[in-house]
């Protein structure tokens, strides 16, 4: 994790790792606003992205819009932005995706940070007015971001391959129960089907045997046990079944076995996701304490 932040507390953070990876911290907040930004690091981007949402909440304030405020909710899930009230969740910034955070050093109360989005995969700068504690929000980012690096590190991915396996499993029930539904489509036809062939068009019964099924094949009843019959020549039955063929279906296909899943079963989505996560690791978060422009309109939001 890049550290461009001289005074952070390198010998021992704010709050218990418990704290973070058990739960959250709580921040109340006022919320600038979001807008987009075209690099991941740097001071002075993040100082336009200020200076912009500044003068968006200035026009919106003079128009009697009040700056709407939210709890920020961070552990080593990410940073939620919530509704104090409603808890509805707004945003959702999970840490592998910031990659820069920056607090004001002589405001104390406005900082910011970088987000990759989710969806459109762009570079979104949030920007926050806090009651005095904005170096404490950027510390505490910073604590979260340096305990999830920790853990994934430490679990060695299998955090994410139990995720990926679980991914996995949803994906094959999904196949499955779309399979069950056709074929149990192509069974109600045959059924409908045999009942035709059984009833000639004057309502009178078929003089046709109902010993075989449209195909010429004798129909399967679940009812009769299937019992190996002796051969016409006198030759004893075919031996059983070995517990190998039991084991395949009636496609001849292996039962789908989670456990001896390799990592080449897994889908692209899936593998995407952990490739990016793994990136947005590798690519770290910057803390910086920095200077914002002062606001030449208000010295407060």
């Amino acid at each position: 994790m890049n550290r461009a932040f001289n005074r952070k507390r390198d010998k021992s953070w704010m709050h218990t790792p418990e704290a973070l990876a058990k739960h959250f911290i709580a921040y109340n907040a006022k919320f600038l606003g979001n807008t987009e930004v075209d690099q991941p690091k740097g001071t002075e981007i993040v100082r336009d992205a200020v200076r912009k949402l500044k003068f968006q909440r200035h026009i919106k304030k003079s128009e009697g819009q009040k700056v709407p405020k939210v709890e920020l909710q961070i552990s080593i899930y990410g940073v939620k932005i919530l509704d104090p009230k409603t808890k509805d969740v707004l945003h959702n910034c999970q840490l592998h995706r910031i990659s820069f955070c920056a607090d004001d050093k002589t405001d104390k109360r406005i900082f910011t940070f970088i987000c990759k989005d989710s969806e459109s995969n762009k570079h979104l700068c949030y920007v926050f007015d806090s009651e005095k504690c904005a170096e404490e929000i950027t510390l505490t980012i910073g604590q979260a971001f340096d305990l999830a690096y920790k853990k994934f590190l430490e679990s060695g991915g299998k955090d994410v391959e139990t995720r990926k396996q679980i991914g996995t499993l949803q994906k094959r029930i999904q196949e499955l129960e779309s399979e069950n539904s056709e074929l149990k489509k192509q069974l109600q036809n045959l059924e409908e089907q045999l009942r035709s062939s059984k009833v000639s068009p004057a309502g009178s019964i078929s003089t046709k045997p109902p010993s075989t099924d449209i195909f010429d094949m004798i129909p399967f009843s679940p009812v009769e046990p299937l019992v190996p019959l002796p051969a016409s020549n006198g030759a004893p039955p075919p031996p059983p079944a070995r517990a190998a063929d039991l084991r395949k279906d009636l496609f001849g296909a292996e039962p789908f076995d989670p456990f001896i899943c390799g990592a080449a079963d897994f889908p692209p989505d899936i593998q995407s996701k952990l490739d990016e996560m793994q990136e947005g690791f590798k690519m770290g978060l910057t803390l910086e304490g920095t200077v914002f422009s002062p606001d030449p309109l208000d010295g407060r939001c």
